[in-house]
Protein backbone atom coordinates (compact mmCIF):
# COMPACT_ATOMS: atom_id res chain seq x y z
CA UNK A 1 0.00 0.00 0.00
CA UNK A 2 1.09 3.49 -0.96
CA UNK A 3 0.03 6.37 0.09
CA UNK A 4 0.62 10.06 -1.15
CA UNK A 5 1.42 13.09 1.54
CA UNK A 6 1.40 16.25 0.01
CA UNK A 7 2.22 18.04 3.86
CA UNK A 8 4.00 17.73 6.91
CA UNK A 9 0.21 17.59 8.51
CA UNK A 10 -0.27 15.02 5.67
CA UNK A 11 2.30 12.67 7.24
CA UNK A 12 1.42 13.23 10.86
CA UNK A 13 -2.17 12.66 10.53
CA UNK A 14 -0.90 9.18 8.61
CA UNK A 15 1.02 8.61 11.75
CA UNK A 16 -1.81 9.16 14.33
CA UNK A 17 -3.92 6.76 12.25
CA UNK A 18 -1.66 4.37 12.87
CA UNK A 19 -0.70 4.71 15.97
CA UNK A 20 -4.45 4.18 16.46
CA UNK A 21 -4.05 0.83 15.56
CA UNK A 22 -0.81 -0.43 17.45
CA UNK A 23 -0.74 -2.53 20.46
CA UNK A 24 2.12 -2.64 22.92
CA UNK A 25 5.21 -4.62 21.45
CA UNK A 26 4.49 -3.51 17.71
CA UNK A 27 7.95 -2.87 15.29
CA UNK A 28 7.66 -0.40 13.02
CA UNK A 29 10.71 -0.20 10.69
CA UNK A 30 11.51 3.34 8.96
CA UNK A 31 13.43 3.50 5.77
CA UNK A 32 13.86 7.03 3.91
CA UNK A 33 16.78 9.07 2.43
CA UNK A 34 17.29 12.64 4.99
CA UNK A 35 14.61 14.82 5.17
CA UNK A 36 11.95 12.38 3.91
CA UNK A 37 9.99 12.71 6.99
CA UNK A 38 10.78 9.86 8.81
CA UNK A 39 10.69 12.13 12.09
CA UNK A 40 7.61 13.88 11.09
CA UNK A 41 5.67 10.79 10.96
CA UNK A 42 6.90 9.50 14.47
CA UNK A 43 5.84 12.64 15.35
CA UNK A 44 2.06 11.44 14.48
CA UNK A 45 2.72 8.22 16.02
CA UNK A 46 3.62 9.62 19.17
CA UNK A 47 0.39 12.43 19.08
CA UNK A 48 -1.70 9.38 18.15
CA UNK A 49 -0.53 7.08 21.30
CA UNK A 50 -1.43 10.44 23.57
CA UNK A 51 2.70 11.70 23.88
CA UNK A 52 3.18 15.47 23.51
CA UNK A 53 4.19 15.54 20.16
CA UNK A 54 6.45 18.91 21.11
CA UNK A 55 8.80 16.28 23.47
CA UNK A 56 9.19 13.93 20.48
CA UNK A 57 12.60 14.85 18.95
CA UNK A 58 15.39 12.77 16.67
CA UNK A 59 17.33 10.88 18.91
CA UNK A 60 20.64 11.01 16.34
CA UNK A 61 23.08 11.19 18.88
CA UNK A 62 21.51 8.50 21.65
CA UNK A 63 19.83 6.13 19.66
CA UNK A 64 17.19 5.84 21.77
CA UNK A 65 14.56 8.23 23.20
CA UNK A 66 12.04 6.26 25.62
CA UNK A 67 8.92 8.02 25.98
CA UNK A 68 6.23 6.84 28.76
CA UNK A 69 3.55 9.57 28.82
CA UNK A 70 1.25 7.80 26.48
CA UNK A 71 -1.16 5.19 26.49
CA UNK A 72 1.42 2.89 25.20
CA UNK A 73 4.47 3.91 25.57
CA UNK A 74 7.13 4.53 22.68
CA UNK A 75 10.52 3.80 22.49
CA UNK A 76 12.16 5.90 19.74
CA UNK A 77 15.31 4.24 17.81
CA UNK A 78 17.39 6.27 15.10
CA UNK A 79 20.51 4.68 13.91
CA UNK A 80 21.93 7.02 11.47
CA UNK A 81 24.97 7.11 13.77
CA UNK A 82 25.36 3.85 13.78
CA UNK A 83 28.33 2.24 11.80
CA UNK A 84 27.56 -0.89 12.15
CA UNK A 85 24.61 -3.59 13.30
CA UNK A 86 26.90 -4.92 16.35
CA UNK A 87 27.71 -1.35 17.68
CA UNK A 88 23.54 -1.89 19.40
CA UNK A 89 24.17 -5.34 20.43
CA UNK A 90 25.90 -3.67 23.57
CA UNK A 91 22.61 -1.24 24.19
CA UNK A 92 20.61 -4.64 24.56
CA UNK A 93 18.08 -3.38 21.89
CA UNK A 94 16.41 -6.41 21.47
CA UNK A 95 15.05 -6.32 25.19
CA UNK A 96 13.72 -3.04 24.10
CA UNK A 97 11.84 -4.19 20.92
CA UNK A 98 9.81 -6.80 23.28
CA UNK A 99 8.62 -5.07 25.88
CA UNK A 100 5.70 -3.24 26.50
CA UNK A 101 6.29 -0.62 24.24
CA UNK A 102 5.65 0.38 20.53
CA UNK A 103 8.88 0.54 18.52
CA UNK A 104 9.76 2.76 16.03
CA UNK A 105 13.63 2.56 14.29
CA UNK A 106 14.25 5.54 12.35
CA UNK A 107 17.20 4.34 9.38
CA UNK A 108 16.28 0.79 9.87
CA UNK A 109 18.22 -0.14 6.95
CA UNK A 110 21.66 0.16 9.23
CA UNK A 111 19.99 -3.25 11.57
CA UNK A 112 21.17 -5.22 7.83
CA UNK A 113 20.93 -9.24 9.92
CA UNK A 114 19.43 -7.94 13.68
CA UNK A 115 16.28 -6.51 11.66
CA UNK A 116 13.80 -8.33 13.66
CA UNK A 117 11.89 -11.15 11.47
CA UNK A 118 8.10 -9.42 12.09
CA UNK A 119 7.60 -5.94 11.79
CA UNK A 120 5.74 -3.28 9.65
CA UNK A 121 8.00 -1.42 6.90
CA UNK A 122 7.09 1.86 6.15
CA UNK A 123 9.40 3.84 3.00
CA UNK A 124 9.23 7.32 2.73
CA UNK A 125 10.62 8.63 -0.81
CA UNK A 126 10.82 12.28 -1.66
CA UNK A 127 8.64 13.45 -4.60
CA UNK A 128 8.49 16.88 -4.19
CA UNK A 129 9.55 19.60 -1.83
CA UNK A 130 6.83 18.97 0.65
CA UNK A 131 5.40 15.93 -0.93
CA UNK A 132 5.87 12.38 -0.21
CA UNK A 133 5.09 8.81 -1.25
CA UNK A 134 5.25 6.48 1.84
CA UNK A 135 4.73 2.76 1.15
CA UNK A 136 4.20 0.22 3.46
CA UNK A 137 5.10 -3.38 3.89
CA UNK A 138 4.20 -6.17 6.27
CA UNK A 139 6.39 -9.00 7.60
CA UNK A 140 4.64 -11.38 9.88
CA UNK A 141 0.69 -11.79 10.31
CA UNK A 142 0.18 -9.88 13.32
CA UNK A 143 1.53 -6.77 10.40
CA UNK A 144 -0.58 -8.00 8.31
CA UNK A 145 -3.46 -7.48 9.93
CA UNK A 146 -2.46 -4.07 10.90
CA UNK A 147 -1.58 -2.71 7.50
CA UNK A 148 -5.48 -4.18 6.46
CA UNK A 149 -6.65 -2.52 9.32
CA UNK A 150 -4.46 0.82 8.48
CA UNK A 151 -6.04 0.42 4.69
CA UNK A 152 -9.71 -0.07 5.91
CA UNK A 153 -9.62 3.04 7.69
CA UNK A 154 -8.34 5.42 5.36
CA UNK A 155 -9.78 8.65 7.31
CA UNK A 156 -6.66 10.91 5.77
CA UNK A 157 -7.80 9.76 1.97
CA UNK A 158 -10.06 12.60 0.63
CA UNK A 159 -10.38 13.83 -2.68
CA UNK A 160 -7.30 16.01 -3.69
CA UNK A 161 -5.85 14.89 -0.46
CA UNK A 162 -3.91 11.83 -0.09
CA UNK A 163 -3.99 8.91 -2.36
CA UNK A 164 -4.03 5.15 -2.06
CA UNK A 165 -1.74 3.34 -4.73
CA UNK A 166 -2.57 -0.36 -4.79
CA UNK A 167 -3.43 -1.87 -1.53
CA UNK A 168 -0.30 -4.10 -0.49
CA UNK A 169 2.55 -2.57 -2.30
CA UNK A 170 3.31 -0.02 -4.23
Amino acid sequence: MGIISNSVWDTIKIGKTIAHQLQEADIICLFGQLGSGKTVLVKGIARGLGIRNKTIISPTFVLLRQYVTGKIALNHFDLYRLKAPKEILSLGYEDYLYDHAVSVIEWADRLKYLLPKEYLKIELIIKGKNKRLIKFSAYGNRYKKLLAKIYELRPFCKKNHLVIKGRYGV
